[in-house]
């Protein structure tokens, strides 16, 4: 019984990720995407507003959020945008020549944080979710994988076949703002 559930929710997720799921799951929502003006943030602000959201993009400079907001507009999608200065392209240069200690480091506490904001914000009625998706194909990661030897040594090491790609976490994103 406890596979037939655990099957049953991963149908659920598998479909809201590849978009088999009701149309616009999430009308008359506001999603908030920090760091979307491209790779996976990009992706994630794309299928929330694809799915019906009004998203607010946002990034370190203006132009990028500029062409953002230009190019999902231009495919009829709710979206505005805000500059948000989260760090400096210097410090994320360093943390990718250090073999990402630092950002994991950040990123483990991401998940603390979230934690305690949807404890916190749940009587709200403000849902909180974190996305911690592994070793995804992005320029920030592309030292990584950009030498094939490289990806090669980092897929057997991670024991996986291919790196995920910014699309595969859009998915998840939408069903996880979904009812």
């Amino acid at each position: 019984m406890l596979l037939g559930g655990w099957t049953q929710a991963w149908m659920s997720v598998r479909m809201a990720s590849s978009g088999l799921t009701r149309r616009n799951p999430l009308s008359n929502k506001v999603a908030l995407v920090t760091a979307s003006t491209d790779g996976i943030g990009f992706a994630i602000a794309r299928r929330l507003a694809e799915d019906g959201a009004h998203v607010v993009v946002s990034s370190r400079k203006q132009q990028n959020v500029d062409r953002a907001v230009a190019t999902l507009q231009g495919e009829g999608l709710s979206v505005t945008g805000i500059v948000c200065h989260v760090g400096k392209a210097e410090d994320r240069e360093k943390l990718i020549t250090t073999s990402l200690g630092p950002y994991n480091v950040s990123k483990t506490a991401l998940l603390g944080l979230t934690k305690n904001f949807a404890a916190e914000l749940a009587p709200k009625n403000i849902r909180v979710n974190c996305l911690a998706p592994g070793l995804i194909k992005t320029r920030f990661s592309s030292v990584l994988w950009e030498e094939k030897a490289r990806e090669d040594f980092i897929k057997e090491a991670m024991q996986i076949r291919r790196l995920g790609k910014p699309e595969d976490c859009a998915g998840i994103v939408s069903f996880l703002c979904s009812e």
